[in-house]
């Protein structure tokens, strides 16, 4: 049991979270609870405290829609939130999809599949190309492009509502990242894990290396998935400046050595003098 939950602690608390938040939700809409009420895009926490998406404000801007008060205090206070605990801990704490795209890469990597993935060469900009795109659709058809298409708000309608093509988005996504490209819809064309991955930059919790207790195993980057963002494993002791690090703290869990852990950006820049 101890094993257990020092090698899966925080993905069994992502989990608790993910689920947690689609009960909150689903119980708004079918008992009138009042701790989270809306949907991703746009929700009331206890009826008082706003939170907006805003990449989806961006769009609607592009669109040309005039933003609402209640809408812009709920985009600062979800920036504010995201700035705090990373921008990209939303993929992983948050998004109901990363619940699918993990369960393809845990039966991806059974089936033996990931031995292959050197041999599908796609770029992980592709999702800044997609954010950028979206935003000049919503700018030229006057509609939010993405939220428009989007399986992440697709699934949680489907979960919550019990409307849509929530489960059809989850059978794509699924088996894209099953048979066609390892981490492909979050790590590499989901635009929401793009514009994350911008405000990540600045965020301030974040995963640290150790690199005196490293023992080069490399097991942080075979279940990283963005592990190109732990460049620095067995090189020095700096944090994760990377904003498509999802804070999913996989990496600490599977690291036998004690040689990642969450830290303070600055604190932990001023300690290693990075």
């Amino acid at each position: 049991m101890k094993y257990i939950w020092n090698n899966y602690r925080y993905l069994i608390l992502r989990r608790v979270v993910q689920i947690g938040l689609l009960v909150l939700y689903f119980g708004a809409n079918a008992w009138g609870w009042s701790v989270l009420q809306g949907n991703l895009s746009s929700s009331v926490i206890f009826g008082v405290i706003p939170m907006s998406d805003p990449y989806a404000a961006l769009q609607m801007l592009a669109a040309g829609a005039l933003l609402a008060t209640n809408l812009l205090m709920g985009v600062a206070v979800a920036t504010l939130f995201y700035l705090l605990v990373g921008g990209r801990a939303f993929c992983s704490w948050v998004c109901p999809i990363n619940m699918v795209t993990d369960a393809a890469n845990v039966l991806r990597s059974r089936l033996g599949f990931n031995r292959l993935a050197n041999k599908q060469p796609a770029s992980r900009k592709m999702r800044y190309w997609i954010l950028g795109l979206s935003l000049i659709i919503s700018a030229v058809m006057g509609v939010t492009a993405f939220e428009f298409i989007s399986p992440i708000s697709m699934l949680h309608r489907g979960i919550v509502f019990g409307i849509g093509f929530g489960w059809a988005a989850v059978v794509v996504i699924f088996l894209f990242d099953l048979f066609v490209l390892k981490n492909g819809w979050c790590g590499h064309l989901c635009p929401l894990g793009g514009f994350y991955s911008l405000l990540g930059k600045f965020s301030f919790i974040r995963v640290h290396h150790y690199e005196e207790n490293c023992t080069l195993c490399m097991k942080c980057k075979e279940v990283c998935p963005e592990h190109q963002v732990l460049h620095m494993i067995g090189k020095k002791s700096i944090p994760v400046l990377s904003g498509e690090c999802t804070n999913c703290a996989r990496c600490i869990e599977v690291c036998d050595d004690e040689a990642l852990g969450f830290s303070i950006r600055k604190l932990a820049e001023k300690k290693t003098g990075a």
